[in-house]
């Protein structure tokens, strides 16, 4: 059993905390582009968590509605911050960067920004599969959970959205093998 007589299992929910946590800031701070709203959008998301605790059966339940929770919030907070047109702005920075020469890193800080523009492209319906395949690093069935989709759909959005980047980066001459 998920939760026990007085509420909240204490073990169950760290464990969901500790498999959770980093893939819920990478989402909210992907969303948000700000440590600080990402921790406070997560950790209000857990708070919601613990008070609705009993409704979920399982740990996977809690974890897509905990998505699911954390995706909403921070889209409300961009919402807030009337910074609609600015939600994909950043790429999720890597957690461990090797060392590379500063031309390296120029050349890929340039690849980013410009893959950001064209991110910033794509409908919404878009942009959202990518984030949570590409950023979350979430499988298809998951992603379809979140966003209440088939895992069919899911699929045919992540190759349409990237087919879309693809064509966008084409039509500006930037060389991208068709697939």
């Amino acid at each position: 059993m998920f939760a026990n007589e007085e509420g909240v299992d204490s073990k169950a929910f760290r464990a969901l905390y500790d498999e959770t946590y980093n893939m819920l800031f990478r989402i909210a701070r992907r969303i948000s582009n700000s440590d600080e709203a990402a921790e406070d959008i997560v950790h209000d998301s857990y708070i919601k968590a613990v008070e609705r605790w009993a409704i979920f059966p399982s740990r996977d339940d809690a974890k897509y509605w905990l998505i699911r929770v954390v995706k909403n919030n921070a889209l409300n907070w961009i919402k807030r911050k009337g910074r609609e047109q600015k939600v994909y702005q950043r790429f999720f920075k890597e957690e461990e960067r090797s060392s590379e020469s500063p031309e390296t890193e120029t050349i890929k800080a340039e690849a980013e920004h410009s893959i950001r523009l064209y991110l910033d492209k794509l409908p919404d319906k878009y942009k959202m599969v990518l984030v949570l395949k590409e950023y979350a690093l979430l499988n298809y069935k998951e992603i379809g959970k979140i966003l209440k989709i088939s895992e069919g759909n899911v699929k045919v959005r992540v190759f349409r959205a990237r087919e879309a980047l693809a064509e966008m980066m084409r039509k500006d001459g930037i060389n991208v093998p068709q697939s």
